[in-house]
């Protein structure tokens, strides 16, 4: 199929796996039981707000559901979610508020 053997391919399989323990074992591993000085730990507090508007962004601008079109109902809710974040400041407000208007929006809208 791929002409790669079975071999190769568990063989990179584990190398990556590998890679992947190793890569958390260097910062959990080795600075686990120690205090992270505080910008390091000022710098971590924003981890998440960088990272998942990235990954939110593409799902609600060019879903796969509609061809990579944007959707209105997944623009409200998208709208939902970063409105009852702001208000609440509880992520699972968020969550559950953009969940609810996702499926009323596609129940209406079609």
């Amino acid at each position: 199929m791929s002409g790669y053997s079975n071999g190769l391919i568990w063989a990179i399989i584990a190398a990556l796996g590998l890679g992947s323990f190793l890569l958390r074992y260097s910062f959990m591993g080795f600075l686990g039981d120690r205090q992270l000085p505080a910008w390091a730990l000022r710098y971590l507090r924003y981890t998440l707000v960088a990272v998942m508007p990235g990954l939110v962004a593409p799902l609600v601008l060019w879903p796969a559901a509609t061809g990579g079109t944007p959707d209105p109902a997944r623009l409200l809710a998208a709208g939902a979610a970063l409105t009852a974040g702001v208000l609440t400041r509880n992520t699972l407000w968020a969550i559950v508020s953009g969940l609810a208007t996702l499926y009323l929006g596609l129940w209406l809208l079609g």
